[in-house]
Formats: C-alpha cells, sequence, structure tokens
C-alpha cells in the first residue's frame, strides 16, 4: 500500500486490490485474498460507519436469515448455531471474521464510491469516494476492482405508487428503513407483502401489536421446519470437531436443495402440493389455504421462504393474524381500501414490497474515456464484463446461499490474480470469441426459469448472457463448484496484455 500526490494537492492512496463493501461478500473477498494472495494489499471501502452490509441495515423486528447457515456462512469459518439465525447473530459472526483474519486495518468506514476511472495508459482503476460528513473527495488507485457492494438500492426500499398515501394518518414504513425507538404495542397493524419480510416480521410483532393483517396481492410458497439439524445435533452429541460438522452438514444440506430444486422442475404440480399440504398442517382446520396459501406460480420460480419452528402459522393460528389476499386500491385516512372494497384500518403500515437491483451499487464507471453500461455488456461466468478490465463482480444464488457462490468467485478471482502474475499482465479483459460473436444475447437471467418482481423491474439493466456455460451465471451451484474451479483461463474469453 502505498500514497502519491494528486496534483500537489490530494493524496491518492494505490493498493493492488480495491474491495467495495464490506458486508458478507466484501469480508469473504478480503478473508480469501489474506489466505490465498498475502502479499498483495488491500483496501476496503465501506459506505456505513460499520461492517455488515444487509445485516447492519435491516434492523426490523425479527430479522433473520432466510438461508441455512451451514451454506450461508464461509466455508472456512464453521457455523455452531441454529440453522437459521438472527440478524445479531450474523453480525457477530462476521466480526469474529474481522478479529481472526485481522480485517480491521484494511477497513475503510464511511466511505461512499461515486465513480471508477479505467486508464489502459497506467493500467489502474481510479476511484473517488466521499466520508461521511466531509465534500472533499478521496481517491484510490487500484491494480484491480473487486465489487461486493450487493445487489439492491440501499438508499430506498421499493414500494409501489398507490394513491392516498398522502390522507393516511398513521405511519408507512419499509421494513429496510425501520425507524429507532419504533413502538407496535396495542396498535392496529397492516404488512403488505407475503414474502420472507413479511414472514418475519409479523411473527414478530404479532403478540404484542393489537392486530396484523398481511395485506398481500397473490400467495408465496413456504416450507416450515424447526430450527435445528438432526444430523448437526448428532455429531455434536460425538464430540466431531466443529470444522467437520461444518463441513458434513453443509454438504447433506447442499445435496438435499439440489434434490427438492430438481423435484420442482420435473415435477412442478406434486411439489406444489407437497409445499401447501405442510402449510395446512399448520394452521387450524378448515382454513381457506386455496385462496390465501396457493400461489399461481409454480415452485421455485420464485423463493421459497422458510418459516422456523412454524412461527409465521402459529400466529395465524392464534387470531392475532389475519391473511386477507386482495390488492391495494387507495389508501384512506385511518388505514387501507382493498380492490374488493373492503377497508382494512391501521395505526402503522408495514410495506414489505420488497427492494430494486442495483447494478454494481450505481456506481458510474468510466473505461479509457467512454461511460461503461452494463447491459450492453455480456457478462463472464456471471463475475466481470466485457470489454471492462480488471473487474470482478459478486452476485449469488436465488436458490441457494448467497456465500456459496461468493466463496466460489473468490476463489475464482484469486486464481485470475495469480494467472495474470504468472503471464506478466497487468490487465485482463473478458472478450467474445469469433464463434460468441453470432450468438443471441439473452436476459441475464432466463425469466422462465426464476421471476420474482425484483428482477423483472430490473432485467433491462443488467448484463447480458449467452447460451454457453463461459458467458452465462448458471445459479447452479452443484454444476458451478466444479465448473468454476476448472474454468480455464487460457480458453480465449479473458485477454491478458
Amino acid at each position: 500500500m502505498s500514497q502519491v500526490e494528486d496534483d500537489g494537492q490530494a493524496l491518492i492512496e494505490h493498493v493492488d486490490v480495491l474491495i467495495v463493501g464490506a458486508g458478507i461478500s466484501g469480508i469473504g473477498a478480503a478473508a480469501h485474498l489474506t489466505e490465498q494472495l498475502p502479499d498483495l494489499s488491500f483496501v476496503i471501502l465501506e459506505r456505513y460507519d460499520t461492517f455488515g452490509g444487509t445485516w447492519h441495515l435491516h434492523r426490523y423486528p425479527g430479522v433473520r436469515s432466510d438461508s441455512d447457515l451451514f451454506t450461508f456462512g464461509y466455508r472456512f469459518k464453521p457455523w455452531v448455531g441454529a440453522p437459521i439465525a438472527s440478524g445479531q447473530e450474523i453480525l457477530r459472526y462476521l466480526e469474529e471474521v474481522v478479529e481472526e483474519r485481522d480485517l480491521a486495518p484494511h477497513i475503510r468506514y464511511s466511505h461512499h464510491v461515486s465513480d471508477a476511472r479505467w486508464e489502459s495508459n497506467d493500467n489502474l482503476w481510479h476511484v473517488r469516494a466521499t466520508r461521511e460528513g466531509s465534500e472533499t473527495p478521496l481517491h484510490f488507485t487500484a491494480r484491480f476492482l473487486w465489487m461486493c457492494q450487493g445487489y439492491y438500492h440501499h438508499d430506498v426500499g421499493y414500494t409501489p405508487e398507490w394513491s392516498g398515501t398522502s390522507d393516511f394518518e398513521g405511519q408507512i414504513v419499509h421494513p429496510q428503513h425501520w425507524p429507532d425507538g419504533m413502538s407496535w404495542t396495542d396498535k392496529r397493524i397492516i404488512v403488505i407483502g407475503s414474502g420472507a419480510t413479511a414472514a418475519t416480521v409479523i411473527p414478530a410483532i404479532a403478540a404484542d401489536s393489537a392486530h396484523v393483517v398481511m395485506l398481500q396481492r397473490s400467495p408465496t410458497y413456504f416450507v416450515s421446519d424447526r430450527n435445528g439439524n438432526d444430523l448437526a445435533e448428532l455429531l455434536v452429541s460425538l464430540d466431531v470437531p466443529p470444522e467437520w460438522i461444518h463441513e458434513i452438514v453443509r454438504r447433506k444440506i447442499i445435496a438435499d436443495a439440489d434434490t427438492f430444486t430438481r423435484k420442482a422442475f420435473a415435477d412442478p404440480e406434486g411439489t406444489a402440493r407437497s409445499l401447501i399440504e405442510n402449510v395446512r398442517s399448520l394452521l387450524p382446520e378448515g382454513y381457506d389455504v386455496e385462496t390465501h396459501f396457493t400461489p399461481k406460480y409454480m415452485p421455485w420460480r420464485q423463493r421459497v421462504a422458510f418459516v422456523p419452528d412454524g412461527d409465521l402459522f402459529k400466529a395465524i393460528s392464534s387470531g392475532k393474524v389475519e391473511v386477507v389476499t386482495d390488492e391495494v386500491e387507495t389508501f384512506t385516512a385511518t388505514g387501507v381500501r382493498t380492490r374488493s372494497g373492503r377497508d382494512l384500518d391501521a395505526d402503522v403500515v408495514i410495506t414489505a414490497t420488497g427492494f430494486d437491483l442495483s447494478v454494481l451499487g450505481g456506481v458510474r464507471f468510466v473505461v479509457d474515456g467512454q461511460p461503461v453500461d452494463f447491459a450492453e455488456t455480456v457478462s463472464y461466468r456471471g463475475m466481470m464484463f466485457t470489454d471492462v478490465p480488471n473487474l470482478a463482480w459478486v452476485f449469488g444464488y436465488f436458490r441457494s446461499s448467497w456465500t456459496l457462490r461468493a466463496d466460489l468467485v473468490a476463489d475464482l478471482v484469486c486464481r485470475l490474480l495469480m494467472h495474470m502474475r504468472e503471464k506478466g499482465a497487468a490487465r485482463v479483459i473478458p472478450r467474445l470469441r469469433p464463434a460468441d460473436e453470432g450468438l443471441s444475447r439473452l436476459d441475464w437471467i432466463d425469466p422462465a426459469d426464476f421471476s420474482p418482481g425484483y428482477l423483472k423491474r430490473s432485467m433491462h439493466l443488467m448484463p447480458k448472457r449467452l447460451d454457453t456455460p463461459e458467458w452465462r451465471h448458471t445459479q447452479d451451484y452443484v454444476a458451478e463448484r466444479t465448473a468454476l474451479p476448472n474454468a480455464d483461463l487460457d480458453d480465449g474469453c479473458l485477454e491478458f496484455t
């Protein structure tokens, strides 16, 4: 790491690798880098005042993982708690990684990256950031830029445009921006939404509130089981070392998830029936499962939300939570009027309506004076972009834990950096081969395969794919855990100069 003068005024901090984001992806990237390439200098730029990303930002009641921590945790750091962890437990896990890998000196907090400029005359990324509370720009240069900033807009959660919101005399809250000190005790609550966030917030507030309505436009698939793992508990009782338990249980969960995914596509009707009957068994006899818990789409075309210990269904069964399957017609002074004409009274409306995708954190990228439009690029293995040098991006899985892919991408980036060193190359650029040029450019993710609202709203901003292994993000961990480590870096997709 070094500093050089910039026009005789501002100092530029120079590193071999610049990581953007100190969430689960960025901390993992740094941990892999310290292990595999300990001689390289690096810095992590984090826009908030602490690490954690999503787990720092999301503070709504009951916030928890929607993937098991045996696979959401890093492969190098055993998870020893319950499979579904609270936000605070995940932050403590990340804190241990920061301490164990001595990452704290490398993190620059409250640094918001605004733009990144590649200059081929010096083979460097020139990155500008601002620090919270200061308008003075900070300058960094790096041989390689590693984007680990997450996949959604942190500033504003997605909220549909409803009429009448200004007339509502109560409070409207998006879970992504939960106010400190907010009380829901003895209040009438409407939660708009039916995904994992709604399923998390509702059981956390139901007991203390006066009444909760889960207002959903359409149902979601849920699966429920106890928040425990039989195999992990057996191995603990046999005094198996934590590292072995983590790996054994991790492999079992991955195999079971792959089996479930393949069944969902091979027998969608049967899988749907099984999921719906699981929910039916957790609700009072005669409950209208057909209306409220029978989705219009087939399983795994959107995420299947896990409900630990059936807490959402216990809250519904208690009578404190009512499910209304309808659409918002308008807000009124006292609540929400639905499309069917029903008036729902509320003191608080929680809009658990999701988020918008953010392509590389909204950073402005320029390559040799030309602005980069990532929608015009093709993604190399879902982590690099055609004609953009020395840049890697972490985007995880929709159907598996995000961190599974963050680990794989970290391995490939480290291998790529070593390969560049061996070749004496200053830059690596994904380029379409002559045989690739004639192939059709397709949406980044096939909408027939996976189609949640946040993806549909943002697909036009995402890079394109080709129908070849090198130029797509398969969303299949079982395939990629072999394909990415064995990817041929000299197959002509990457230009080293």
